[in-house]
């Protein structure tokens, strides 16, 4: 029985993933390639350095990486960063969320999360 549930959730997050690079403008079977779909998630659709992949290979830091890519991918779909949140901490949940709303893909939308920090503390 448990694996059965892992089965259904495993491909309710495949689906949803690739429904997602889709919506935005990448071919869905990038999403199911270990390591490149999150080199093609960081650098192609969220415009990251590509150098970050490395960052998912360090502990603790992984998940803070993890949090930020979907979160400014959620941005990019019109979503909130809490919506973002939910992308990493509850994919199958949230990915299916969005895969499957009328949400569409802006990637004229300027989402970096690290860069809206550096605003903290500027005077005009």
């Amino acid at each position: 029985m448990n694996n059965l549930v892992l089965l259904i959730i495993s491909v309710i997050v495949i689906v949803s993933n690739w429904k997602l690079y889709e919506k935005s403008g990448h071919k869905g079977w990038k999403a199911i390639i270990p390591i490149y779909n999150f080199y093609v998630l960081i650098h192609e659709i969220n415009k990251r350095p590509a150098w970050w992949i490395i960052l998912l290979l360090v502990p603790i830091v992984n998940i803070a990486v993890l949090i930020i890519v979907y979160m400014d991918w959620a941005l990019k779909f019109g979503k909130s960063k809490a919506f973002g949140v939910g992308m990493a901490l509850l994919p199958f949940v949230f990915l299916p969320m969005l895969a499957f709303s009328e949400a569409t893909y802006n990637d004229g939308i300027k989402n970096d999360i690290l860069d809206s920090l550096g605003e903290i503390g500027k005077q005009d």
